[in-house]
Formats: structure tokens, sequence, C-alpha cells
């Protein structure tokens, strides 16, 4: 398995596992995946990752700011999506850990996520990651019409923002 940037030509596959997330109802309150443009400008440019097996695009991670407030610059939102075919192989772990490795050196002090308490692999991985339960928001946001909750989890940097 190779972990590497990911680049625009890495969309098509980036996006298909994306929709894989949104056909299972437990990834995204998102009902379709965006255009590349849509999705670009909202993700980190140095903060993409993708996992590729036997060449084969098979995960992908990514940061999106929180906020464009200059006090929230260094508090980015977490995104990891494993493509069914590879999973519970340990894929998304290593995903997320070469992405907390990747904000750290970006000076992001602190990665947070919103999961959907039935994505007990995400909170897993997330979990094994370091990052640790901060609250559960109930009645969030309706998906097809009914009140989703989700788990806050955050991971706070040992290493950048501790002065």
């Amino acid at each position: 398995m190779i972990i590497d940037k990911m680049n625009p030509d890495d969309w098509t596959e980036v996006k298909g596992i994306y929709c894989e997330g949104i056909a299972d109802g437990n990834a995204t309150f998102q009902t379709e995946a965006p255009s590349w443009e849509e999705w670009d400008r909202s993700h980190d440019n140095e903060c993409r990752l993708v996992a590729r097996i036997d060449g084969e695009l098979a995960g992908w991670a990514a940061l999106s700011p929180v906020s464009n407030r200059r006090v929230y610059a260094g508090v980015a939102e977490v995104s990891v999506y494993v493509s069914h075919k590879w999973s519970g192989k340990g894929l998304g772990s290593l995903l997320l850990s070469a992405l907390v490795d990747l904000s750290e050196n970006r000076d992001i002090w602190t990665l947070q996520s919103s999961i959907f308490p039935e994505n007990t692999a995400s909170l897993f991985i997330h979990k094994k990651c370091g990052f640790r339960e901060v609250g559960k928001r109930e009645r969030i946001g309706k998906m097809n019409g009914v009140w989703r909750d989700t788990i806050l989890l955050e991971r706070r940097s040992q290493l950048v923002g501790i002065d």
C-alpha cells in the first residue's frame, strides 16, 4: 500500500468512494458528491491524501478548515473514506494517522470530526488515532426526514499549539 498526496486526476475515484459513503447513509449528511471545483475550494490544498493498493485507489483522507477566521487557522475538520472493497483491513487508521502527521507539519493543532453514532468503524479509528469524544450533538440535522445525532471528536496536537 502507498499513501500519497491526492491530485486532481484522482477525483473520479475519490468521488466514487465518497458516493459509497453517501449511499451507506452513515458517513455524511451529503446526499450527492460535489463537483471537483466545489470540493477543491472547500478542502485544504496541502492536506489531501489517497491510499493505493496495487495501483488501485482504495481510500482517501482530507482536511477542511472549520472557519475562515484567523483565530481558527489551526483547526480543521477530518474526512476519511475507504472503499467497501478495502474496508476492515486497517486502511482507515493508516490514512488518518498519516493525515494527523501531515496536519502537524502544517501547524494545525486541533482536528475535529463529527460522526454518526452508527458509524462504529469510524469512531473506532478516530479513537485509535488519539481522538477523544467531546460531546454528542442530538438532533443536529435531518436526513431523509429523520433527525440524526452526531458524536463530536477532537484530537489536540502534542507538538503544535502547545505554547
